[in-house]
């Protein structure tokens, strides 16, 4: 069975690719971090099949980790009552105490579920039940699985079925869960991380997915030279970029609605077809953007710094402004202060 992570870059058609995987003789599971993500898959199955097929299953990770890996071997055993989403208590719970992974009322922490898992010899019978279900298992955004969730991911690769991950490493904004230091540093660079999936007899692929579609050719050479992220464009198609110096430029960007503006955060306290950085990800319908710094980014965009931003705030950067199909608008936030609520 083929076992596969593609390494993409943004806006080259993870999505596509996924979608053109799916067939009505195949029986596939797909699985994906964000709501955002299962929202736009779900209407891209729809789209090609009319419905969603009953030989493909769309679900979340928390949805499959719960639903699919432990309810049907353990809950009724375990008499537990769903997840807790809030940190855990700092309590020295040796790793085989069941306390350690669950409140008092019952519920089990979802950073620790994947963990529990394991611990309770679990994984076989996993495996055993994708084989059962599946032909194959499409994971999407694999960049954001994290903590006791990548070691879960990793291990159930070894079922006998098709699997495919699908992501782009330096579109990780969010993680699924963290625990401590477990998995601290597996974002930290991105060949130590490729060797991860190698070392689980998963093919790394860096080229089928290697060149943006929606990004062309002036923005990929922008992005690749602010935030030395390398990143190539199919298409040899111009952008403008613009920096936005002049209060009367930002307020006439602030209320045109056909270009969205992209914030570090509470964009919503702006008064304007806005988004944060990090949550446009998995946004492909936007043309002109506005992607708006805050004092210490915009000195070091103007520096030529941009790509010396720490690595969560670079990422996001990367998403923000790839997005764009058009226009890119850099400008500072100080040109935006007076709309804030």
């Amino acid at each position: 069975m083929d076992k596969r992570v593609i390494f993409a870059v943004a806006g080259s058609g993870k999505t596509t690719h996924l979608i053109s995987r799916l067939s009505l003789e195949k029986r596939a599971l797909i699985i994906t971090y964000t709501e955002n993500n299962h929202s736009h898959l779900r209407t891209s199955i729809i789209k090609k099949f009319g419905t969603i097929p009953s030989n493909i299953t769309l679900m979340t990770y928390f949805a499959f980790l719960h639903g699919f890996c432990y309810r049907p071997l353990m809950q009724r055993q375990a008499n537990t009552k769903g997840l807790n989403f809030r940190r855990p208590p700092q309590r020295n719970f040796p790793l085989t105490d069941r306390r350690r992974y669950r409140d008092p009322s019952g519920r089990l922490y979802h950073n620790r579920l994947a963990k529990f898992i394991e611990i309770e010899g679990l994984l076989p019978a996993v495996r055993s039940r994708i084989e059962r279900f599946y032909d194959a298992v499409y994971v999407d955004e694999v960049q954001d699985f994290a903590g006791h969730d990548f070691n879960l991911l990793l291990a159930i690769s070894a079922a006998d079925a098709e699997m495919l991950f699908v992501g782009d490493f330096f579109q990780h904004t969010f993680d699924t869960s963290r625990d401590g230091s477990v998995n601290g540093t597996l974002h930290n660079e991105i060949s130590a991380y490729e060797r991860r999936f190698a070392q689980a007899k998963i093919n790394v692929d860096k080229e089928t997915l290697s060149k943006s579609w929606r990004c062309g050719t002036t923005l990929c050479e922008f992005i690749s030279v602010h935030l030395q992220i390398k990143i190539y464009a199919h298409e040899d198609r111009l952008s403008e970029i613009v920096n936005v110096e002049s209060q009367e430029l930002a307020d006439r960007l602030h209320g045109d609605s056909a270009v969205v503006k992209l914030f570090y955060e509470q964009h919503y306290k702006y008064g304007c077809h806005s988004q944060n950085w990090g949550a446009s990800k998995g946004q492909d319908h936007y043309n002109d953007v506005c992607v708006v710094l805050g004092a210490k980014a915009w000195k070091q965009y103007q520096e030529g710094k941009l790509h010396e931003s720490v690595a969560k705030t670079r990422n996001k950067l990367y998403v923000a402004f790839s997005r764009a199909r058009g226009a890119v608008y850099v400008a500072p936030d100080r040109l935006f202060k007076a709309y804030k609520s």
